[in-house]
C-alpha cells in the first residue's frame, strides 16, 4: 500500500499544504547582528527587554544576552558546568533553566536562575524527575516542566511544578503525548505544546498539539501542527504561537506555523532564511526573533539571528 500524505508528512518527505490565510499580511524576515558564537541546542527566553541565551551543544558556557533595541550582544556570567538541550523561561526576572543533558548525555536535575541586573547564577530545587529536552511555561508565578527524556532515552510524561512560596516542587498532570525536542508557550493562561519527536529519534516526529489548563489542571487536544517536526522553538506573536525550524533524519526546516487557540487552527507565515533546529524564540515589541541553532540536521551550529515582523 502506498504511504499516505499523512505518512510522508510524518517523515518530512512532502510539504504541507498550507496557505498563507487570506487577509493576513505575510510579513518578512530579515538578518539581524549574529550571536557571538555559533550555538545550537541552545535555551532562552525573553527577559525584560534583553533576549537572554544559555548552554550549548557543544560545552559553551558563557551566558549570551541580546538588546533588541540598541541591536547589539554582549557576553554575561558563565553557567558553572556545561548544558544542552535544557528547558528555558523567563521566572524571578532571569532566566531559569531546567534539566537538559551533560555534555555525555546524561539527563539532569539541575535547575539554574541568571539574573541579568547581578550578572550572576544560583540555584534553585532539583527537578524531582531528572530530564532532558523538557519545555517550561510559567503561570503564576509557578515553573511548570514538562515532558522530555530520561536516562534510558525514553520520553516521560513529567510534568511538575515549582512554587517559589515553598521551594517545593509538585506534581501535576501527566503529559498526554510524552515526547522531547518540542516546543511550548503560555498564551491566555494555558500552555501550548506542539511538535517534537518519540524517544530522541528525529525519524518519529510528530505534529501533536497538547493544550494545558493550570487551573483545572488538565489537558486537551488541539489541531495538530501542519508540518510534523522536532528541535523547534515557540513564542507568542499577535495572539498566535509561533512555531520556527526544527529537523527530521534528512532535512532542516525554515517552517514558520502560527497557531490559534481561539480558532484552533495553523496559518503559514513566510519561512525563516535560514533552516535551523535547537534554536532560541523570543517576542520583542512586535517583532520576533529567532537565534542560533543547527542549519543542518545533528550537532552542527549556527550564529544566525533573523527578525519578523508582520
Amino acid at each position: 500500500m502506498a504511504p499516505s500524505r499523512r505518512d510522508l508528512l510524518a517523515l518530512g518527505a512532502v510539504a504541507p499544504l498550507l496557505p498563507v490565510a487570506p487577509g493576513r499580511a505575510a510579513g518578512a524576515w530579515r538578518a539581524a547582528a549574529p550571536m557571538p558564537s555559533a550555538r545550537t541546542e541552545i535555551a532562552g527566553a525573553l527577559v525584560g527587554r534583553l533576549v537572554v541565551v544559555a548552554g550549548g551543544y557543544h560545552g559553551e558556557r558563557e551566558t549570551q544576552i541580546f538588546d533588541p533595541a540598541a541591536k547589539s550582544w554582549r557576553v554575561g556570567a558563565p553557567l558553572a558546568a556545561p548544558v544542552h538541550h535544557a528547558a528555558a523561561a523567563a521566572f524571578q526576572g532571569g532566566l531559569v533553566l531546567a534539566g537538559g543533558f551533560d555534555p555525555g548525555w546524561r539527563p539532569l536535575a539541575a535547575v539554574r536562575l541568571y539574573d541579568p541586573s547581578r550578572d550572576a547564577w544560583t540555584s534553585l530545587p532539583d527537578l524531582p524527575t531528572p530530564r532532558g529536552s523538557p519545555c517550561a511555561a510559567v503561570w503564576r508565578g509557578r515553573l511548570h516542566v514538562v515532558g522530555g527524556s530520561g536516562a534510558d532515552g525514553r520520553n516521560t510524561p513529567a510534568h511538575e511544578a515549582f512554587d517559589p512560596a515553598t521551594g517545593r516542587w509538585m506534581a501535576r498532570a501527566p503529559l498526554p503525548t510524552a515526547r522531547d525536542h518540542f516546543a511550548m508557550a503560555e498564551i491566555g493562561g494555558r500552555f501550548v505544546a506542539a511538535g517534537g519527536r518519540r524517544d530522541g529519534d528525529p525519524g518519529r516526529n510528530l505534529g501533536v498539539v497538547e493544550i494545558y489548563d493550570p487551573e483545572r489542571d488538565a489537558w486537551s487536544r488541539g489541531r495538530d501542527m501542519p508540518t510534523p517536526r522536532s528541535g523547534v522553538a515557540a513564542a507568542v506573536l499577535d495572539g498566535s504561537v509561533v512555531v520556527v525550524g526544527g529537523e527530521s533524519r534528512e532535512r532542516t526546516f525554515a517552517d514558520a506555523e502560527a497557531y490559534d487557540p481561539a480558532s484552533d487552527a495553523w496559518t503559514a507565515l513566510p519561512p525563516m532564511a535560514t533552516p535551523r533546529h535547537g534554536l532560541v524564540a523570543a517576542v520583542f515589541e512586535g517583532a520576533l526573533y529567532v537565534v542560533g541553532g543547527g542549519p543542518r540536521p545533528g550537532a552542527t551550529r549556527s550564529d544566525a539571528v533573523e527578525v519578523y515582523r508582520p
